[in-house]
């Protein structure tokens, strides 16, 4: 698997171009302490999703590594909610870290970060669970949504 190929460094590619706007936009910067805490907050809500589903993964005996193969299909916990908590969390990291960093006008990159996403891992992973678990998986995909 190449390096580029892990979600984590896509997060990490999107929070550097967030930094470098920033560096570039400071007349932008919106210093309000409650926006400061509002990012905070959803850094710290994205970062317990992602360990929440995490845990439930490993607890069903699959993995959490996107390209390999599903052992079992996990519909519990977080994932009553969401199909993608784990990428949802990264989203909330990234509207998290902007917004924390004073700059709201950044939040467009969140919905360029989640296509990326959805283009480069959630098609293929939906493709392997429907490969793996067929019915199962079309009839969790329609009453749980992609990302919320």
């Amino acid at each position: 698997m190449k390096w580029i190929d892990i979600p984590p460094v896509w997060l990490l590619v999107f929070l550097a171009l967030a930094g470098v706007a920033q560096a570039a936009m400071p007349g932008l910067a919106l210093h309000h302490a409650g926006v400061r805490m509002l990012g905070l907050g959803l850094g710290l809500v994205g970062l317990g999703l992602i360990l929440s589903a995490i845990v439930t993964m490993s607890r069903a005996g699959t993995t959490v590594i996107p390209h390999e193969e599903p052992d079992a299909l996990v519909t519990s916990g977080l994932f009553r909610f969401s199909r993608n908590p784990i990428y949802l969390g990264d989203a909330l990291i990234l509207s998290g870290s902007v917004l924390y960093w004073g700059q709201p006008v950044l939040l467009v990159l969140v919905p360029i970060f989640m296509w990326v996403i959805a283009l480069r891992f959630i098609r293929a992973e939906e493709a392997r669970l429907r490969a793996a678990f067929g019915e199962k998986f079309d009839q969790w995909a329609t009453k749980t949504r992609r990302w919320l």
